[in-house]
């Protein structure tokens, strides 16, 4: 498959993440040859199955420009980022520095390069507290965190590089991303673990002695937060769609990617306990800083300009996906990194 892509290269920095190993295998599934650069800091090497890996920091510019240099890919893929919203509350000068100080090296030696094609990872937490809710596109924009706002800086940079150098991006906000690979080769591995899923599905298998609750107070109906979840298969899909996008649409677009419905932590809950027959010690606990009640996205336009149509959009399905590869998958992968 290597030869027949040789042409249609993507650099996925990130690509040994959760999301962006991912996208890598949807990549290649669509006939590109994903060329990872990750510093590994926080990714896998494990996880980079699908092109050749490149060990490198977004903060090391001659290094990215070789890279790119190197494999000429037409596109780039950009997951790289610090992503936990409290370390860029107690830290906010690191998530500024890695994440727009990164991107602002990445945009330059692409521009170096004549690289003209960019998907970005970017979170709903540009909204922040939603007023409306689902959330379309178009809502205002207030983060609550420096993590929130250095996504948003980035939009506003990709969006200043399409005017100036004809630089075409697309956007992609997430909302919660949960699941694993339905095939099992790939799946999520955080240290720490902060995802609700993940902790649920380890408590439930004795890998922590209980979840914590946070907040059971909020006005929703059942008192706990909701959260718009979307398997991270279909976000890989949405990459390879939004590549195709940029093909026939240039400037800088930007898609919401989210389900248009939300479940609580309870219920997220209730549905691992079901998937695996187990049932889940928790406690109940204060509220975070900064967790909205509700984040449920209105992806309509990805449905309608990319043609993006998730394939696992029920709940157990997810969990199930997730509870596989805590399973077998993720114990594999530790091995194979020992």
């Amino acid at each position: 498959m290597r030869q027949s892509n040789e042409g249609k290269r993507v650099l996925v920095t990130g690509g040994a993440g959760y999301v962006g190993s991912h996208a890598c295998k949807a990549l290649a599934r669509a006939g590109y040859l994903p060329v990872v650069y990750d510093n590994l800091s926080r990714g896998h090497a494990w996880a980079v199955k699908w092109g050749p890996l490149e060990r490198g920091d977004l903060l090391n510019a001659a290094r990215l420009a070789a890279v790119l240099r190197k494999h000429r890919p037409f596109a780039v893929l950009h997951f790289a980022a610090l992503a936990y919203v409290g370390e860029s509350v107690t830290d906010p000068q690191r998530y500024y520095r890695n994440n727009v100080g990164g991107t602002i090296n990445l945009l330059q030696a692409m521009h170096e390069t004549a690289v003209r094609r960019i998907v970005f990872s970017s979170t709903c937490a540009v909204y922040g507290a939603p007023k409306k809710v689902p959330i379309p596109e178009n809502h205002p924009q207030a983060p609550l965190n420096p993590y929130g706002h250095s996504k948003r800086m980035i939009e506003q940079m990709l969006a200043d590089a399409a005017a100036a150098y004809g630089l075409d991006s697309v956007s992609l906000r997430y909302f919660n991303a949960a699941g694993a690979d339905p095939e099992g080769e790939i799946g999520e591995v955080h240290d720490p673990e902060t995802h609700l899923i993940p902790l649920a599905l380890e408590a439930a298998a004795g890998l922590r002695p209980r979840l914590t609750i946070h907040g059971t107070d909020y006005p929703t109906r059942d008192g706990t937060c909701v959260r718009d979840y979307v398997h991270v298969a279909d976000l890989a899909d949405a990459h390879v769609l939004a590549l195709r996008y940029l093909a026939k649409n240039p400037g800088a677009s930007a898609f919401n990617l989210g389900n248009g419905g939300g479940f609580t932590v309870r219920e997220v809950i209730a549905a691992a306990e079901r998937v695996t027959g187990r049932k889940i010690p928790s406690r109940e606990g204060p509220r975070r800083p900064g967790d909205p009640p509700a984040l449920v996205g209105n992806a309509n336009s990805a449905r309608r300009k990319l043609g993006w149509k998730p394939r696992y959009r029920d709940l157990e399905i997810m969990v199930g996906t997730a509870w596989r590869w805590l399973r077998f998958g993720k114990r594999s992968a530790r091995r194979r990194k020992a």
